[in-house]
């Protein structure tokens, strides 16, 4: 059975357990204290995506000083949930799924549309420093999702030269469009994260799980 040298996972609704939305509640509230007011489903739309880029879509209008203040707001709201709030844990079955894919030979990496402050905090509390390979962010490469660039720098990283053999797996369209964009072998969309079946299969993809604990049986690990 092919399996993939690499795979690419999200953080946050994919990995990252999302009780009570809290990058959506971390972002709405940003918003507010700049008085402009979002709905669920307006920020839903703009999940995966770089946050000063999803702020600057919910904004429609707005000046850069204005997205980046509203942003340090956010990043502070949101370090203080990752660093404090007793909800914060990984999405069940996600170490052994790191576990497992690195004792088959297989590296195991994390992309985010959070910037580096906020995804050391997360990586720090789980303690998944030793069960990963290495991460990006999107404030680490040149154009964050749906572009392809945190898939390819990791690629590149790791000396991978045939993206058909990386896989993407994530829980937003813009995972879905950043492992596309980037030629990967397997684009995987898990549904029990910020967006349903329904959602993520209007989006280009490989296969659509549950969960990522379902990559073993697929790989047959």
């Amino acid at each position: 059975m092919t399996r993939p040298e690499l795979v690419i996972f999200d953080m946050a609704g994919t990995t990252v357990h999302d009780e009570g939305s809290p990058v959506h509640r971390c972002l709405r509230e940003a918003l507010a204290g700049a008085g402009v007011a979002v709905t669920h489903e307006q920020v839903n739309a703009v999940m995966g995506l770089p946050k000063p880029e999803a702020i600057r879509q919910l904004l429609v209008c707005g000046s850069e000083g204005r997205v980046a203040e509203i942003h340090q707001s956010f990043v502070e709201r949101m370090i203080a949930h990752y660093q404090t709030h007793p909800a914060v844990r990984e999405i069940e079955g996600t170490s052994l799924v790191f576990v497992t894919l690195r004792e088959a030979g297989i590296k195991v990496a994390l992309d985010t549309g959070f910037s580096r402050d906020i995804a050391d905090v997360v990586i720090s509390r789980l303690g998944w420093r030793l069960l990963i390979d290495g991460s990006v962010t999107s404030d680490e490469v040149p154009r964050g999702r749906p572009h392809p660039d945190m898939a390819l720098s990791l690629m590149s990283r790791f000396g991978i030269l045939s993206s058909a053999r990386v896989a993407k797996v994530g829980d937003t369209p813009s995972d879905l469009q950043e492992g596309t964009g980037a030629g990967c072998g397997w684009v995987i969309g898990v549904w029990e994260g910020s967006h349903t079946r329904e959602e993520l299969a209007a989006h280009p993809h490989t296969q659509l799980l549950p969960n990522i604990t379902h990559l073993r049986q697929l790989w047959g690990i």
